[in-house]
């Protein structure tokens, strides 16, 4: 198609490679030279979480040793021959470049990777065309604001990354484009959307996307060969059928008024979850997308299956739900729900990161990448980070580190809870003339007024203590116990917060030592 953005060699995908350059690469040469590049390096978190999903469902098509891939369902039904084919195409060290054109040029039919084709728009509905109309049938799109996501629409939407409207929209890079189409698939939102006419009836309302607020976790290679082939999921067993596994830009439109097809290992669990429908509008040249249309895409309830790369919480119903993404929370605190069996009772850690190739361990870190949004319509703040090389100290591997990360992460944990309500007390202290400050006076806090002190604590808290946090994760200190180390930290973070005590009145000298004593309580033998 003339002016089209063929995503399989269009450079739309930033990476940076061994040698510390920056540049940007289409599918085929991501992978052609995977082995060659250090890092992925999108600015869009949301879209890298995307991206890894679909990147590792290509990995299972493509990552060959002779006749064997790893997505042949009769392998890995025995993990064991799975695992051993995983481990050969780990020694060749890079993926077969046969493999790859075969898949790009043969396997998969021709214009699906193209942006903007006509026919079958990469993980886009053509039908939304003639779908997303007004009463009298004239076009309604969603406009180009709505796909980007930081922009504001409609009246009210907060500007976050820049001064748009939707009076006077901004035409997107085709590249980046295609990020934002990816985030939107995955992590947009639920309720009022672009009305879509299927039947009489003109439906403008859909689901969240299957990671909105969600957290995922990958292991993270020295290289990108190893991190997509590490990315690849091993079955589980109640996961999939026996129906034939299909990406999206592999098989037909579905219809959104039909059952869901069922789940399958691994292309469409990792890429056959959407809620959403999207079609973009090129411009004349094909280089740009100048609007959108936005919609849902079904209305069946979802299929359940879990996913690789989540940390599953127990919920006070008893049921697992994934871990969300809260921008205040740093990495260090998922640590060990990252490191421990997925055999306690509270927290199931990614299937991902369980039996990898212990060979690999020492060189393993974790990525990842978070969205901080609400189950609807609000996006906060999303993030990426990356671990150091801590896979080594999985449970199976060294039980000893897994478990004594654990206590280093629950110490934390309690000297922050405790720190929290400790400066909430203290403020009450002193500004509340009809509170009594003894040691022992019971304080009835205020849920609606709990001062300033105790944000700015926990702020100062936690930032200093993820230092602490790896200081004792040294071998030297494994034995040790993270308790009192975290409580001096506490303390600091308190008089940062109340301010210099040279220049406190006695109220306020009262409630900080009150406050004091209540962290240092925590170091007192425990009794009972």
């Amino acid at each position: 198609m003339s002016g089209g953005f063929d995503l399989r060699d269009e450079p739309w995908i930033p990476v940076r490679l061994l040698t510390g350059e920056s540049v940007r690469l289409g599918l085929r040469q991501v992978f052609k030279q995977a082995h060659e590049i250090e890092d992925l390096e999108l600015s869009v978190p949301p879209a890298a979480a995307g991206l890894m999903r679909i990147l590792a469902a290509i990995t299972a098509r493509v990552a060959v040793d002779g006749d064997d891939r790893l997505d042949d369902l009769d392998v890995a039904e025995n993990f064991k021959d799975w695992d051993d084919l995983r481990r050969r195409v780990l020694r060749a060290g890079r993926f077969d470049a046969e493999a790859v054109d075969r898949y790009f040029d043969k396997d998969v039919p021709s214009g699906r990777f193209d942006l903007f084709d006509v026919e079958r728009p990469f993980l886009q509905d053509p039908r939304l065309r003639t779908e997303c109309v007004d009463p009298k049938g004239a076009p309604n799109p969603s406009g180009v604001n709505k796909l980007v996501l930081g922009r504001p629409t409609g009246i009210n939407g907060a500007v976050l990354f820049g001064h748009f409207t939707d009076t006077a929209p901004v035409p997107v890079p085709a590249a980046e484009a295609a990020w934002h189409l990816i985030a939107q698939l995955y992590f947009g939102p639920a309720g009022q959307c672009t009305p879509r006419r299927i039947t009489e009836d003109r439906t403008g309302s859909g689901d969240a996307a299957p990671l909105r607020k969600s957290v995922s976790y990958f292991p993270w290679g020295r290289d990108l060969f190893t991190s997509l082939i590490l990315a690849v999921p091993s079955l589980q067993d109640e996961e999939v059928g026996e129906n034939e596994d299909v990406c999206p830009w592999e098989g037909e439109l579905l219809d959104p008024l039909k059952p869901l097809t069922p789940m399958t290992w691994p292309g469409r669990m990792l890429t056959g979850r959407f809620r959403h429908a999207v079609l973009l509008v090129p411009s004349s040249d094909g280089r740009q997308v100048t609007d959108t249309y936005i919609t849902w895409s079904t209305h069946t309830q979802p299929l359940k299956v879990r996913d690789p790369y989540q940390i599953l919480d127990r919920r006070k119903d008893g049921k697992f739900q994934p871990r969300e993404a809260h921008s205040a929370r740093a990495l260090w605190r998922d640590l060990d729900a990252l490191l421990l069996k997925d055999d306690r009772q509270d927290t199931q850690r990614p299937p991902a990161l369980g039996a990898l190739p212990r060979t690999l361990l020492p060189t393993l870190r974790v990525r990842a990448y978070g969205f901080d949004q609400d189950g609807q319509q609000k996006d906060s703040v999303w993030f990426a980070s990356t671990t150091p090389r801590v896979l080594t100290w999985l449970e199976e591997n060294d039980a000893d580190m897994a478990h004594h990360i654990k206590r280093c992460h629950a110490s934390a944990e309690e000297v922050g809870d405790r720190l929290d309500f400790a400066a909430k007390v203290a403020w009450k202290i002193a500004t509340d003339s009809n509170v009594d400050p003894s040691p022992t006076a019971k304080v009835k806090l205020d849920a609606r007024k709990p001062g300033p002190w105790a944000s700015v604590a926990l702020t100062q808290f936690w930032a200093k203590a993820e230092t602490e946090f790896w200081q004792l994760t040294k071998p030297e200190r494994r034995t040790g116990q993270p308790l009192e180390p975290f409580v001096q930290t506490a303390l600091s973070a308190l008089d940062e917060a109340i301010g210099p005590s040279s220049r406190a009145d006695i109220r306020v000298a009262r409630a900080r030592h009150r406050a004091r004593s209540m962290l240092l309580s925590l170091l007192s033998p425990k009794t009972g």
